[in-house]
């Protein structure tokens, strides 16, 4: 059973979809939590959520996760409200843009590599420093379908969810020898906001290659990313733990 009893978990792209669903189960499991992202109304209105629903400790920072310094504002101003990080869920991402390669936009690129890439890099290198020191905690980076498999028209977005794979496991073995744990999640077809901006044939298409015959919920995912980020998941790092309906372990995509 997953228990965060006395731990301290920071989500980014907290206010919805996955990261609000992770925040959810992760107060469930007694876990106090901070929500981060961009928007103040919808954070304040998860915040307040969870308080009443939960009755978990839950702070918000605003922050945009490819600004570097409203990032380490918002993970500091986390520590301040909630004491220190023992979980990091670096959720925050974006889609990118359709085109083809040689069609591909260098502003989209870079935009891409910000939120999904430079971003995550940042928020580790901030709170990894207090996590060794402490000798123990727990990251976990949400990747992609396409960290693992070459997906058309989006060069940026498959680029920058292969990298966040790779960063996670040079994360997981330069700091497995001090206590702290890194993993990716491998959300699938996960009913969320970022599913809703694929073109709807697309969407489709991909959905009925789901082993399962169906989409998921962020509910199911946010399971498997508190048990990854709680002592459960004492012995677990360095894996990409895919959440898709057996996609990956049936198919090609």
């Amino acid at each position: 059973m997953t228990d965060l009893a006395g731990k301290h978990v920071v989500i980014t792209g907290a206010s919805t979809g996955i990261g609000r669903a992770s925040a959810t189960r992760c107060a469930q499991a007694g876990a106090a939590v901070t929500l981060i992202a961009r928007r103040a109304d919808l954070l304040e209105q998860a915040a307040a959520a969870l308080r009443a629903e939960t009755g978990a400790r839950a702070a918000f920072a605003v922050a945009d996760v490819a600004d570097k310094a409203a990032l380490t504002a918002a993970l500091d101003a986390a520590v301040a409200a909630n004491g220190p990080i023992d979980g990091l869920f670096l959720n925050a991402g974006v889609g990118g843009t359709f085109a083809p390669v040689e069609d591909y936009p260098d502003d989209a690129f870079d935009a891409v590599l910000a939120v999904n890439l430079k971003g995550v890099l940042w928020a580790i290198q901030h709170v990894l420093p207090d996590m060794k020191r402490r000798g123990a905690g727990a990251i976990l980076v949400t990747g992609s379908l396409a960290s693992e498999r070459g997906l058309p028209m989006n060069v940026g977005y498959v680029a920058s969810k292969h990298a966040v794979l790779g960063l996670s496991r040079a994360v997981a073995s330069e700091a497995a020898a001090f206590g702290v744990r890194c993993n990716c999640i491998i959300p699938g077809l996960i009913d969320t906001p970022m599913l809703e901006g694929l073109p709807p044939e697309a969407a489709s298409q991909m959905a009925r290659a789901v082993p399962q015959g169906r989409t998921g919920a962020a509910a199911e995912l946010a399971e498997v990313a508190a048990f990854l980020l709680s002592d459960a998941a004492s012995h677990v790092t360095a894996q990409a733990w895919a959440v898709d309906g057996g996609m990956l372990g049936t198919m090609r995509v």
